[in-house]
């Protein structure tokens, strides 16, 4: 490895986004190198850095905003971003970071929107914007904290520029997505995007896009935990009543984006095969997870019973494109309205596998998970006390319910009416939980256990015959 790769294969896995944590790198190296801002003296540079690690076999790709700058010259703020010294191209040794806080070459990177590629640019990435609606420069991006998967910038009050860490090859879901939802309020506007052919990839790959700022919103997540906190605290009703018409809505504007997916992209129904090999799969992950986690197996033939009724579905069960990796954390409140955000789908999952039609009822699953972690993950550090574990179940039943409600009146598939499709993606989102958190965060691992402990349960009470009387 050059020294360059040396530098890299230390730092990515102490990465956030990087995917293959915990397992080493066994070979790393550089399979593409875009040079978007020239070192000019003592100048910064701006590289655009696609490396390629190999972990057990696989081989996975990644990008990099790569800074350099002489190691005099380097600010301050930056030293925290280094990633090392080394020469870069066949120069003098620089020091290497991550771009993605300085401000100064985010600045020029968000330039090169308002110039889109030409067919004289030798950069090998391309700059893509829509008609009609040209970039306004002259903002430094700032990260948006919070993020794993990926890296954003805002610009301003105008632009958030999401690079996609992980590659894979083709349109990246989430701008394919946003440009069919192009005029909903819905989802913040696409107003550009990075393109590049990556070498082994026979269609060209997503970079990055550049959507509108929505000012002024509250991420989902955040007002609902801040509703069970108010509850739990002891100023009830008034937040819990308030968060209540929010899930309504936000059931109303879930049903309103996978309407206007249905109309703009392919549908089709799910055939019977299909869905037993649906169901085959979420088997094979409980087995996994239940080898894995000890405290899952004694669920587990409830839960494959569940799934065993899934796969004999005799009904018809329509599918089409989907947000993918939808919970409380991918929508944000605005004052017209809730806006949809990160329509990439799961991002360790490869592109062609996202753009596969499934079940809406995938969605609904997931939010209403997203519901019973809001209430449950405030519950961690109280773990001995039923008064106010009672408090947060009812919170969380009461906004599923008025979820589905907003969902169903909007014209989405009434999940009253798919309890089996339902009951089957909600447990099989509980167990990928299950395993995430042993993984990662083991306190948390009684949250998706509560719950299935708890789905569990009503299902049995619900089978039981009547008692005589």
């Amino acid at each position: 490895m050059s020294k360059l790769e040396e530098l890299l294969a230390a730092w990515l896995p102490r990465q956030r986004w990087f995917s293959g944590k915990g397992v080493p790198i066994h070979d790393l190296r550089v399979t593409g190198r875009h040079t978007l801002v020239s070192t000019r003296g003592d100048g910064p540079g701006l590289d655009l850095v696609v490396v390629e690690a190999e972990q057990r076999g696989r081989r996975s790709r990644y990008q990099v905003l790569l800074g350099s700058r002489t190691p005099r010259s380097l600010p301050g703020e930056l030293a925290a971003e280094t990633i090392g010294v080394c020469r870069v191209g066949g120069g003098r040794p620089r020091a290497v970071y991550d771009a993605s806080h300085d401000g100064e070459l985010t600045a020029a990177l968000l330039e090169r929107f308002a110039a889109p590629t030409g067919p004289g640019d030798t950069s090998g990435v391309r700059f893509r914007t829509l008609p009609g609606a040209p970039v306004r420069v002259g903002s430094r991006g700032r990260v948006l904290t919070g993020e794993q998967s990926n890296t954003s910038l805002v610009f301003g009050e105008d632009y958030v520029l999401k690079t996609f860490r992980r590659l894979w090859p083709g349109r990246n879901p989430d701008l394919e997505l946003t440009m069919a939802l192009t005029g909903s309020p819905c989802v913040a506007r696409t107003c550009g995007w990075i393109e590049a052919d990556l070498p082994g990839y026979q269609e060209p790959t997503t970079l990055a896009m550049l959507q509108s700022y929505v000012p002024q919103a509250t991420d989902g997540w955040v007002l609902a935990t801040r509703s069970v906190r108010a509850l739990l605290g002891g100023s009830g009703a008034d937040g819990e009543d308030a968060f209540t018409a929010q899930a309504e809505r936000l059931g109303r504007t879930t049903a309103e984006v996978h309407g206007s997916l249905a109309r703009t992209l392919p549908t089709d129904v799910l055939s019977a095969n299909s869905t037993a090999e649906l169901a085959e799969a979420m088997i094979e992950r409980l087995a996994l997870a239940s080898g894995e986690v000890p405290e899952l197996a004694e669920y587990a033939p409830r839960v494959m019973s569940a799934y065993t009724e899934f796969a004999r579905l005799g009904e018809p069960l329509s599918i089409q494109r989907i947000h993918g990796d939808y919970h409380l954390g991918q929508v944000i409140r605005t004052a017209s309205g809730w806006v949809l955000l990160d329509f990439e789908g799961e991002p360790t999952v490869s592109v062609r596998e996202r753009q596969r039609l499934t079940s809406p009822l995938r969605d609904v699953a997931g939010m209403l998970r997203s519901f019973d972690y809001a209430a449950g993950y405030l519950l961690v550090r109280h773990p001995d006390d039923p008064g106010l574990e009672w408090a947060a179940r009812a919170w969380a039943r009461n906004n599923r319910a008025a979820f589905c409600a907003g969902y169903a009146d909007a014209g989405g598939l009434d999940p009253d009416e798919h309890l089996t499709a339902l009951r089957a993606f909600e447990f099989d989102k509980a167990v990928y939980e299950v395993l995430y958190e042993a993984r990662n965060r083991p306190d948390w691992l009684r949250v998706p256990l509560d719950s299935i402990a708890a789905a569990v349960s009503t299902a049995t009470a619900a089978a039981a015959p009547p008692v005589p009387g």
